[in-house]
């Protein structure tokens, strides 16, 4: 994993090209100072992971993100800064992490790890996909998924018997998913379709699905029904 660190104070960089290097195996390609020519770098070369100061000149981080997120392979956002007024908007750019000035060492090395351990998904190869579970990796048949929900910041990815966690924002970890199998049936919802056992009508027009194996019911957003309509064939 590597990653470039973005931020207009200097010496913000090198504490945080400290914490990087001594206590993670996480690769530092560049430091950048100026945000656009990050973006530059970003555009033309393979990141994982960026730490990026939100109050940034000439493009703030919240906009660098907003850029970063149109990308095919965009990277992982850590966002860093001293204000924590805009840790909200953050995570709505599906910020993996959202850190405080002045830097807390146990603060870093805990976000390091979880970049290193990023992220319940390190594989997913046909008919498997590869979680994190217990700071041990699970080889698990996508089948096995019943469904999925987000939970703040992060997935939950339920099985008959398991429950696994992800940071990935619900939209990228549907992306990772068969699309022909899992349905994003909801703002925080994707469902199994081989899963469903029954469909009853809610309110307003839309739908609880009633899956095999797990005893909670998914339900299917107005925004959603008339895809699902078509899918069931309804």
């Amino acid at each position: 994993m590597n990653c470039i660190i973005i931020d207009d104070e200097i010496p913000a960089i090198e504490e945080l090209s400290y914490f990087v290097t001594n206590f993670s195996s996480i690769k530092i390609l560049d430091k950048f100072d100026d945000s656009i020519k990050a973006l530059e770098y970003v555009q033309n070369n393979a990141v994982d992971v960026i730490f990026l100061d939100i109050s940034m000149p000439k493009l703030d981080g919240i906009t660098f993100s907003r850029v970063i997120n149109t990308l095919k392979d965009k990277p992982i956002i850590v966002f860093i800064s001293a204000y924590r007024e805009h840790a909200l908007e953050a995570f709505e750019v599906s910020a993996f992490d959202y850190i405080l000035k002045p830097y807390s060492e146990d603060r870093i090395v805990d976000t390091l790890k979880k970049l290193e351990n990023y992220n319940t998904i390190t594989k997913c190869n046909n008919d498997r996909i590869t979680l994190w579970k217990n700071e041990k990796l699970v080889v698990l048949s996508i089948s096995e998924i019943c469904y999925c929900r987000a939970n703040e910041h992060e997935v939950l990815i339920y099985t008959k018997e398991e429950e696994f966690k992800t940071n990935s924002s619900i939209s990228d970890f549907h992306k990772k998913l068969p699309q022909n199998n899992f349905f994003k049936c909801h703002r925080s919802y994707i469902v199994n379709l081989d899963k469903i056992k029954e469909i009853i009508p809610w309110f307003n027009n839309t739908y609880l699905l009633r899956l095999q194996d797990v005893e909670e019911e998914v339900p299917v957003s107005r925004h959603n029904i008339s895809k699902f309509k078509q899918i069931m064939g309804i």
